[in-house]
């Protein structure tokens, strides 16, 4: 479990943990505890919201520095694997070319409406919430449930051994 939540934290942001061998265990157990990374990463967005307050800057203000700081935790690899995602469910293409579109660097229209879009719902969102450093460390956490969600048995790999 220890070179698993190393993994799931290397992975998922930019604190770089040795995780020595990568194996199939290693990676189920870093899905598992992805959640526990949104912690880390949604405690960094309250942190932010908090600061911002206390500082007496606005709650919209406040919200964008939240996100931004998650952004910075993360390398921003959540909004570049949307923005990939978008233009490769956007292109209408069959499945083997849109997953070579959503592995190109470059970003497509469907990527950047998408980006701002879900970067404006998220501020306004968090500037709405009643308790947004609550909401903040809730949405870290909640966003990372995905993980294993999506990697759990029964869930078809897009390509040949990935998770």
């Amino acid at each position: 479990m220890a070179g698993g939540f190393r993994l799931a934290v290397t992975l998922l942001t930019v604190v770089p943990l040795r995780t020595g061998r990568v194996d199939r265990g290693t990676a189920r157990a870093a899905m598992l505890l992805a959640p526990a990374v949104g912690l880390v990463t949604g405690g960094a967005a309250a942190l932010a919201v908090t600061a911002g307050d206390a500082l007496g800057l606005s709650g919209t203000v406040a919200a964008v520095l939240a996100v931004a700081a998650t952004a910075a935790l993360t390398r921003a690899l959540h909004l570049d694997g949307l923005a990939d995602l978008a233009d490769g469910l956007g292109s209408g293409r069959p499945a083997g070319e849109a997953l070579a579109i959503m592995k190109r660097s470059d970003i497509g229209p469907f990527g950047v409406v998408t980006l701002l879009l879900v970067l404006l719902l998220q501020v306004t969102a968090l500037a709405a919430a009643p308790h947004p450093a609550a909401a903040a460390l809730v949405a870290g956490v909640a966003g990372r449930l995905a993980l294993p969600w999506a990697c759990r048995a029964g869930v078809p790999a897009a390509r040949p051994g990935g998770l």
